[in-house]
Formats: structure tokens, sequence, C-alpha cells
């Protein structure tokens, strides 16, 4: 990645700016949000997963609760499809269950763009140029999300993270924003279990 006056100072200047002005306007939406999600599926309303930050520092991400806690007569959860509810579908197909992600921009774990951090489990299978997707901060959305979010393959998703970050500039953060925004609005590239897992892809494409 090249390091430029944008991407050095201007870009992490406009999270913090651009994260703390989307928390205060949207004071009430969160607010709206954290009751029905309490009402809905229950506490905690907020759930924090572990993920692989800039130069693979783990950090915390935050996100509203999507699933209930179903267990089976052993205590075990239940499956994923079965604990999400049609609340919960509506809450990722509009990416409302992300907004707790502005904290994490404002924290400086994240950025508005970059390429959307993964589980830790994955950090071992990654290839030498995957890994590239880890020298920016992971973002809110990125170029794969504003091109297929999870209705592309493996291959493209981290195709499209690398070029990212190898054609990080203002004008490209600029049209990710804009596309990123169609997207969410005619809810195109959903897919539930669109794709295969992780380890199961890594299995059949193992890193050189």
């Amino acid at each position: 990645m090249k390091n430029t006056f944008y991407s050095k100072y201007i870009k992490r200047l406009l999270d913090i700016l651009l994260s703390l002005f989307v928390i205060i306007l949207f004071s009430w939406l969160y607010l709206i949000l954290f009751i029905l999600v309490r009402v809905k599926l229950g506490s905690p309303v907020l759930f924090k997963q572990q993920r692989p930050g800039k130069d693979e520092k783990i950090f915390g991400m935050y996100k509203f609760r999507s699933m209930t806690d179903e267990r089976d007569e052993n205590g075990e959860l239940l499956p994923d499809e079965v604990r999400l509810t049609a609340f919960g579908k509506k809450l990722r197909s509009t990416s409302l269950d992300e907004l707790p992600e502005f904290f994490n921009i404002l924290k400086g774990d994240m950025s508005f763009i970059g390429p959307r951090p993964l589980l830790v489990k994955y950090l071992p299978y990654y290839t030498d140029r995957e890994r590239l997707r880890h020298s920016v901060r992971p973002g809110l959305t990125g170029y794969a999300q504003a091109h297929g979010r999870n209705a592309i393959s493996w291959e493209k998703k981290f195709e499209y993270d690398i070029y990212y970050v190898e054609h990080l500039t203002f004008m490209t953060d600029i049209r990710i924003i804009i596309d990123t925004v169609k997207a969410v609005f005619v809810r195109e590239g959903i897919q539930l279990n669109a794709l295969p897992d992780f380890d199961d892809y890594r299995k059949e494409n193992p890193a050189k």
C-alpha cells in the first residue's frame, strides 16, 4: 500500500469526525433499536466478537444481536438458521445490526471504508497476498460489500480487498460509499449462507 497524505492523516480524521456525527445524529435510532432488540431477542442487546484489525491486532467488534439464545434439551444452542428470526433477518439485510460499529470507528479499531474484518480463527489460513487486507484498518463497508456483499465467492472477496489496499484514495472511498448506499437500498447481493464456510474453502484451496 502506498502511504499518501490522505491514507496517513485525512482518512483517520474523517473517521473520527463522521463517526461522532453519525452517533449523535442517530442517537434516537440507537435507542429504538436497543429497545426492539431487547424485547424481541433478549439480553444482552449487543454482542462483542474478536476480530483482527490493522496489522492483525485483535479488537472487539460490536453489533446488535440478531439471533435468540434458543437451546435444545441438552442445553446446546440451536442452529443459526433456527435462532435467526424474521426481525433478525431484517436487521441484517438493512445492515442496522452494524450500527454499533461506529463506536469501533471512533475508537480507531476500524475505518468507514476497508476490508471487512473476518474471524480470528481464519488468521493461520491466509496466503501472503491475502494478508495484505490487514495492512489497513478494517471497514464498516468495503470494496467487496459495495460489489456483491455476501453473494460473491471468497476468491472474489479477497481480490476486491487487495484491490482496495492497492488503490486506496479519497475518490475510491467516495465511490465505495455511494455504491454501498445503492446496494443497501436495493438489497443487492444479500444471500443467507451464500458462501461455504471459510474452512471448507481453504481446504479446497490451500494457502500457497
